[in-house]
């Protein structure tokens, strides 16, 4: 059971973007985000504003890793970023490294966690993004963890004060 969740709706693709700026630039710390939703709901939206947050630079331009399945990126913390969506089998993680990825000295950002087995995160943010309408998405958050739970303590009224600007 999550320590702490909030729901947020974005407007636009900046906005999105905006939401995960704001958490990259408040992470001070290795971290793993597990992003869920269907295929054009905003979690690579997301993942480049974590990016700009974390001063990744704007020569790296974050896609989603589907074929690659993951991508590193340097800046302030190094961003990892994962896409399990062509994942059909467990064995296939071990394949990839996610074992060793998980325990690497970076933010990492997981796109299609569902696909992962149970118990595999543990203290993490959880990201369910849902498509509302063509622009807009809601977002629940789920801090699993005490530090995580800190965290989106303090990014959350940051966030709903940028989202009314």
């Amino acid at each position: 059971m999550a320590d702490k969740n909030i729901q947020i709706t974005t407007h636009s693709v900046a906005e999105t973007q905006s939401v995960g700026q704001i958490i990259g630039a408040t992470l001070k710390q290795n971290f793993i985000i597990a992003l869920n939703g269907d295929l054009g709901s905003g979690k690579t939206a997301f993942v480049q504003g974590v990016a700009k947050g974390l001063d990744v630079s704007e020569k790296n331009y974050i896609t989603s890793p589907t074929f690659t399945l993951i991508n590193e990126y340097p800046g302030r913390h190094r961003l990892i970023h994962v896409d399990l969506y062509r994942i059909e089998y467990i064995a296939e993680l071990e394949e990839i490294g996610l074992d060793e990825v998980l325990y690497q000295d970076a933010v990492i950002a997981i796109e299609w966690a569902d696909k992962l087995p149970d118990g595999t995160l543990l203290n993490h943010l959880a990201f369910q993004f849902k498509i509302i309408s063509d622009e807009s998405r809601q977002i629940d958050i789920f801090a699993y963890g005490h530090p995580e739970s800190n965290l989106l303590k303090a990014v959350e009224k940051r966030v709903k004060t940028k989202l009314k600007e």
